[in-house]
């Protein structure tokens, strides 16, 4: 796996941007030697496998209890199919380090010839076909020492640590590798549940936030069991969270006439801390509610815990581990961030990671909307140059076939950080394009499938990158084939060309692949703003020698800039003679 695997926004947006990522890094003691992940494990997404693509995911039961000391899980999954088509097997993911005890198929016991998961592709054999629309309950008991997060998130797996005063605390990280790293699951996109019930048995010293709504909490002796309940998750969103925490509670009383539970699952101890964390809720509320539309999930709670890993947007209860810093910006980034997803992620997930810019680029751009929303043009353009000086510019955004998880994610041979600021900066550019009314509408229909989304008349979808083309094409009346295909389907940006010839400035467009490419460029010369419709590519506009000539003054346009590509250089070679020095001393 790659070094860097930005899970939320990397580590060096994170130190750009003043937070203290450190924290959640500095509670993780050093890991120990564990078992090599397998191939299959390693990788989530990809192709869906026929087999997988026959069936319906209704319901997922997970039952799980945490030995903390000996660090290891027994559990239980009864998982709900319904058949598209007809079929004769169901082929699950399953990590082969966590060892099967036992299958049941409809309440009767499997002999163990009647499946196997060698490499953590789990295939079981039914008893007869399931014919279409026939519905079938699996039940697999399982267990063993879970993967270990090294670097969570960007590596997946448990994360083993200890609070301030010693106490266990306990999350899980999974997007990378996939929900098969602790429940067997189909690690896919479009492997979604229906439903999911989950049952977290742990001490009663500790308490076990969960996705969804608290259905109870059971006595068991010196355990408890936690359940709760959650429609619709996207499968690495479902999470195990353990710790001594408290919680606060309140209400948020929607635009949309509906009241929100909001809940913050803090460790003990740092309750002024979460309290100010949790005065921020509301307003995140309203910003997401106003700009894009009715949160998702707010018959089941905005729901926020505190992890000893920086954080994911875990379905309903985000992970957050930032270290509650204050920030120039007035609000806390990486839980903005993170609590994006309920939208780009939760309600609209990809098809396929190929799609996933889908998820971080409307993800990130959504922190630079949020100051504009909170304090104005200033830390908008801020956070936007702050991303632009990250964009590399050396794989498509999107490579136009099925991918895995890691294929996305590898800063070698793919987009990597890109996903999120070049699809954020996109995102800027096709708003001052086509203007904030019929963006907003783009926006909307993607998230819901409909521009006109209330509660209650709208499910979490998918989407692909096809389909928000379409959208956009739909919203404005017009072909716009002609940016999507430059902007993610291209490496390199589009260069604007600039002469001064006498009194005549001369544009010029220069594209990959000499592809079209008819944006239109704004030119202020002296006093006066003229807007160049460059519809073959190219404009002219009278400019007197010794006239203040500004090209795009008011940076509309993603394009490349020949300074940011001296800045990147000049950066990466200070970081390399920093690295050398570390080593000679």
């Amino acid at each position: 796996m790659p070094t860097l695997r930005p899970r939320l926004l990397s580590l060096g947006l994170a130190a750009l941007l003043g937070t203290h990522a450190a924290f959640a890094a500095e509670t993780q003691p050093k890991q120990p030697e564990q078992p090599p992940l397998s191939k299959q494990t390693q990788r989530s997404g990809g192709q869906m496998p026929a087999e997988q693509q026959r069936l319906n995911f209704d319901h997922a039961e997970l039952h799980f209890a945490v030995d903390i000391p000996k660090e290891t899980l027994e559990a239980t999954a009864r998982l709900t199919f319904t058949a598209r088509e007809a079929t004769d097997v169901l082929l699950l993911d399953l990590d082969p380090e966590l060892k099967i005890s036992g299958i049941a198929l409809d309440g009767k016991a499997l002999p163990t010839s009647a499946w196997s998961n060698p490499d953590g592709r789990l295939q079981i054999s039914l008893t007869k076909p399931l014919a279409k629309g026939g519905k079938t309950t699996v039940e697999i008991r399982y267990g063993g020492k879970p993967h270990v997060a090294k670097r969570a998130p960007w590596d997946g797996g448990f994360v083993w640590a200890k609070t301030e005063d010693g106490q266990p605390w306990v999350a899980t990280a999974v997007e990378g590798e996939g929900c098969d790293m602790f429940w067997p699951c189909i690690d896919h996109p479009m492997g979604k549940p229906d439903l999911v019930d989950t049952y977290i048995t742990v001490p009663k010293t500790l308490a076990a936030p969960g996705n969804g709504v608290l259905v109870d909490i059971k006595d068991q002796g010196a355990n408890h069991t936690y359940h709760w309940r959650a429609k619709h998750p996207t499968t690495y969103a479902i999470s195990l969270n353990i710790g001594p925490f408290d919680v606060l509670k309140g209400d948020y009383k929607s635009r949309y006439g509906n009241s929100i539970p909001m809940q913050m699952w803090y460790l003990r101890g740092h309750e002024a801390q979460a309290k100010q964390l949790f005065g921020e809720f509301p307003r995140m509320l309203d910003f997401f509610e106003q700009q894009i539309g009715p949160y998702p999930f707010g018959d089941e709670k905005m729901g926020v815990v505190e992890t000893p890993h920086l954080g994911m947007e875990h379905q309903t209860i985000n992970a957050y581990g930032n270290g509650y810093p204050r920030d120039q910006y007035g609000f806390d980034w990486l839980l903005q961030h993170e609590f994006s997803h309920e939208w780009f992620g939760n309600q609209v997930t990809n098809v396929d990671w190929d799609d996933m810019w889908i998820h971080e680029g409307f993800g990130t751009y959504m922190q630079p909307l949020y100051g504009q929303y909170r304090y104005g043009d200033m830390p908008y353009f801020s956070m936007l140059q702050t991303e632009r000086t990250s964009v590399k510019n050396e794989h498509p955004i999107v490579a136009g076939r099925h991918q895995f998880e890691h294929e996305v994610y590898d800063a070698d041979t793919g987009p990597a950080n890109d996903i999120y600021y070049k699809g954020s900066l996109m995102l800027h550019t096709l708003r001052q394009m086509i203007g904030d009314q019929a963006f907003f509408e783009t926006v909307r229909r993607l998230v819901y499938g409909r521009p006109d989304p209330k509660p209650g008349n709208f499910a979490p979808h998918y989407a692909t990158t096809r389909d928000y083309i379409d959208i956009v094409n739909q919203v404005t009346g017009e072909d716009l084939n002609w940016f999507f295909n430059v902007y993610l389907y291209e490496a390199a940006l589009p260069a604007l060309e600039v002469k001064h010839e006498g009194d005549t400035l001369s544009l010029h467009w220069k594209v990959p692949h000499d592809k079209p490419f008819p944006m239109p460029v704004e030119v202020q010369v002296g006093d006066t703003m003229h807007t160049l419709p460059m519809t073959d590519g190219n404009g002219t506009v009278a400019a007197p020698a010794g006239a203040l000539v500004v090209v795009d003054p008011r940076s509309k346009v993603l394009r490349e800039l020949p300074h940011i590509g001296e800045f990147q250089q000049w950066r990466k070679e200070q970081v390399e003679k920093k690295m050398k020095a570390e080593k000679k001393s």
